[in-house]
């Protein structure tokens, strides 16, 4: 594998220099998917992102690849089909950081699903996703409902239908797409802000971007420029004076996340909240998460925060179908907000707005994807640099070449599919016994990095005079470093680990580790090396108090 790395930045820098073919403006999932795609259809292409990649609403979702099954209730059965046989497609290529996740839908009187509405619905999802026989759907009596999950509410539970989601790091996942788009050819920095569109006559021909590292400008020329960029898509169509016509609603989603111990949750359920929304509660790493929230949302889009009335809505939530769990404000040990960039439908309630995607096309030629789920990023991607290949063809006579992603494995993913992943697995788990590492630690890292676990452990075995957990953490910042273009210590631990939300204490306890290593790496001065520490310790609070 080769390496990505800001320990380079400045000599990289030059390749801002050129030109290219696309520049994509946002390093989030669809960022990242479109990068892919283009540079394996031979494109240049350079991806600039303000933040670190996946930094907005790419690393704040529910952390579900599903297939949209509560889409059929709004009768949106072209959107269910088209995400349920995307995730497959996302779990064959990435089978470490996607795992099948059984889902309980248990039923009440008055409830948004009944027996027979849950029997038909989930019988056509399964038709219309084209489920595996071995995922297909079940119906569960109530004892069967209860004995798999003993918390929930009996009180006039009528039964629950069983099918498969499937959990994901969308972080992680956003990463390595962003690795396979690099190792195909594609440039990509973070911290690296559009200030400016450039244009010629009328059409966007580039971008000025700023440098947030040290204030440095480039400008940057390409033949067309994809504006990607989530909940920022109006802004950066006001800067190209094109926003007319549709335009973004934006919704908040905020997620708890309780110790096992407090919350002891066996089963993932999605169930109907007070006010008729539904939500998920997932167990994951020994924690227990709740959400989403859905609201609207009209305020900072860099730093959204949990507010003491979404800790409320969710906690209500939880008493209301888990009456035995006592959780309270006291017991959340970690929170996140991420926002929802959705397309406005007059007169909709935000649960009713389609999370269908949409490409947007200005007179200037500056194409927006709008909308759409984690789920259909590929589809999104492919769609995009479809047009995009289209116009080449047209300006330059270039062949048009169809997208090469169906198929192919992101980085980590190189393992032949799901089967293959569970081979590595034990073969790594056997392998690795003379190593003394904690068994744990080794499932973590296959769960996180795939094929590339062997690097990570190659760091570990090279470090010595550290206890294992010391080693472990260390082994995995020199990998982020060496190879995921981490910049900011916060980087490390949110994105490209997922601690500051699933392991809060560790946090707390390797955080001047890792920032005083950083320090080292980049040669920081005491002033970074504080600025930064203070950073993590703000991320910590709000991360506590939401």
């Amino acid at each position: 594998m080769s390496t990505w790395t800001n320990l380079d930045r400045e000599n990289n820098k030059q390749l801002l220099d050129k030109s290219y073919d696309v520049i994509v403006i946002g390093g989030g999932i669809t960022g990242a998917g479109i990068a892919l795609d283009a540079a394996t259809r031979g494109m240049n292409v350079v991806v600039l992102e303000m933040q670190d990649f996946a930094a907005g609403t790419s690393s704040r979702s529910t952390k579900l690849v599903h297939g949209g099954l509560r889409y059929l209730k709004n009768f949106e059965v072209g959107l269910v089909a088209e995400v349920g046989k995307e995730r497959d497609i996302v779990y064959e290529n990435a089978p470490h950081i996607t795992t099948p996740e059984w889902m309980m839908l248990p039923f009440y009187k008055g409830g948004n699903f009944g027996p027979i509405s849950t029997n038909i619905g989930l019988r056509v999802y399964d038709f219309l996703v084209g489920v595996k026989r071995a995922e297909r759907r079940k119906m569960l009596s109530v004892d069967e409902t209860m004995k798999r999950e003993p918390l929930l509410k009996r009180d006039g539970l009528k039964g629950s239908g069983y099918y498969v989601e499937y959990k994901t790091d969308d972080a992680r996942l956003t990463m390595e797409v962003m690795k396979k788009a690099v190792e195909k050819g594609a440039v990509a920095f973070n911290y690296m802000k559009v200030e400016q569109l450039l244009h010629n006559d009328g059409n966007v021909i580039g971008v000025r971007v700023n440098d947030e590292v040290n204030g440095d400008t480039h400008d940057v020329y390409s033949h067309y420029v994809v504006n990607a960029t989530g909940p920022w898509v109006d802004e950066l169509r006001t800067l190209d004076q094109s926003k007319k016509g549709k335009e973004l609603f934006h919704t908040k989603g905020v997620h708890l996340v309780f110790d096992q111990n407090d919350f002891p949750l066996q089963q993932a359920v999605y169930f109907d909240a007070p006010d008729g929304r539904m939500i998920f509660a997932i167990p994951r790493d020994g924690k227990t998460y709740v959400g989403t929230t859905d609201t609207p949302y009209d305020g900072d889009l860099d730093h959204p925060v949990t507010t003491e009335a979404d800790k409320a809505y969710v906690l209500d939530a939880i008493h209301q179908m888990f009456p035995d769990v006592h959780v309270s404000d006291a017991d959340i040990e970690s929170t996140w907000a991420g926002i929802r960039p959705l397309i406005h439908e007059e007169g909709k309630d935000p649960s009713e707005i389609s999370r269908k995607d949409e490409i947007l096309e200005s007179d200037s030629g500056l194409m927006s994807i709008a909308g759409g789920k984690l789920t259909g990023y590929r589809q999104m991607a492919e769609d995009v640099v479809d047009l995009v290949c289209s116009k080449l063809r047209t300006i330059d006579g270039r062949p048009f070449v169809k997208s090469q992603t169906k198929h192919l494995p992101l980085a980590g993913g190189e393992v032949g599919g799901s089967k293959g992943f569970a081979e590595l697995t034990q073969r790594i788990l056997h392998e690795t016994t003379q190593e003394k590492i904690d068994k744990q630690i080794m499932a973590t890292w296959l769960n996180r990095y795939g094929a590339n676990t062997r690097l990570v452990l190659d760091y570990f075995i090279a470090l010595q005079g550290y206890d294992e957990q010391a080693r472990a953490v260390l082994a995995e910042l020199h990998y982020a470093i060496d190879h995921e273009a981490v910049y900011k210590p916060v980087d490390f631990l949110i994105r490209r680990t997922g601690d500051l939300f699933f392991n809060i204490e560790g946090v707390k306890t390797h955080k001047e580790r890792v920032v005083s290593e950083m320090a080292k790496q980049f040669e920081w001065t005491d002033e970074q090396y504080e600025a930064y520490l203070d950073e993590v310790d703000q991320l910590i609070a709000e991360a506590e108090m939401g």
